[in-house]
């Protein structure tokens, strides 16, 4: 089993920029889909990113193309979510996740780390 630790929220302004981290520790961090998805109180946890296990495929919500980058380094064990021209909507818990298949679905994750918050504010 993975286990996840993110890293790197905080508060920024609005326009600016965060790169969160997921440190993962196990032997099949290179062989899961890891995926970021995030949540505001009073809202489920809803999909932002999602990378294969070889970094060949990624996928994003409509609302952050071309804003955020999602990237990963199977040597480190490092999953990444690089942030620019962050808005105040932005702001949640960032939770990092891996996954046996490639997928979007927050179902088909079964290893989650305990969230990092990212508040855009001014």
């Amino acid at each position: 089993q993975v286990q996840l630790v993110e890293s790197g929220g905080g508060l920024v302004q609005p326009g600016g920029s965060l790169r969160l981290s997921c440190a993962a520790s196990g032997r099949t961090f290179s062989s899961r889909t890891m995926g970021w998805f995030r949540q505001t109180p009073g809202k489920e946890r809803e999909f932002v990113a999602t990378i294969s296990f070889g970094g060949a495929t990624t996928d994003y919500r409509s609302s952050v193309k071309g804003r955020f980058t999602i990237s990963r380094d199977n040597a480190k064990n490092i999953l990444y979510l690089q942030m620019n021209s962050l808005k105040p909507e932005d702001t949640a818990v960032y939770y990092c996740a891996a996954s046996g298949i490639y997928s979007n679905a927050e179902g088909a994750f079964e290893a989650w780390g305990q969230g990092t918050q990212v508040t855009v504010s001014s």
